[in-house]
């Protein structure tokens, strides 16, 4: 009798507790969705919005933010959806460079200058290639669209991209 009474008082308790994004005003859904992760990479998932002249696209991006998590990239994967894609945010604003070693998709790697505004793109790279590309100046960030994508929805340098 005595287990049932402390299944009953916690069960009461957890009903009681407060839900998930009570205290800021935001819903548990919301929270949710801030914290999302890829099922593969396990990385944390957000909204990266590129502006261009025919309008705004949102690519739900994978963030590689530390050195481990940005060394390996998309290496090993075999799909990316027309909508995703990979974010490299930088500390130091020094030209980046990227090769497609391991990566079997060919990709669009985006060069995104400190003021957010795209650089460059290295459109549609070689799988597996070990030849760097490069930014044409400082780098803020790069972000890693399916090969095609960028020349598909009209994104070009001077593009803002915000996340």
């Amino acid at each position: 009798m005595k287990g049932f009474a402390a299944a009953i008082a916690v069960a009461v308790l957890v009903a009681c507790s407060p839900q998930a994004g009570a205290d800021s005003g935001q819903s548990a859904a919301n929270v949710e969705a801030e914290q999302e992760t890829h099922p593969v990479s396990g990385l944390r998932i957000i909204p990266v919005t590129v502006k261009t002249a025919n309008g705004d696209h949102v690519f739900r991006s994978e963030v590689a933010q530390t050195g481990p998590e940005q060394a390996k990239g998309l290496m090993f994967r075999t799909e990316l959806g027309p909508d995703e894609g990979m974010i490299f945010p930088r500390e130091d604003n020094s030209v980046a460079s990227f090769w497609m070693k391991n990566t079997p998709l060919p990709l669009d790697i985006i060069f995104i200058g400190p003021d957010r505004r795209i650089i460059n793109i290295a459109a549609q790279t070689t799988p597996y290639s070990l030849d760097s590309v490069f930014a044409e100046g400082p780098t803020g960030a790069v972000l890693e669209i399916p090969g095609g994508r960028a020349a598909e929805l009209g994104i070009a340098p001077g593009d803002r991209v915000d996340w």
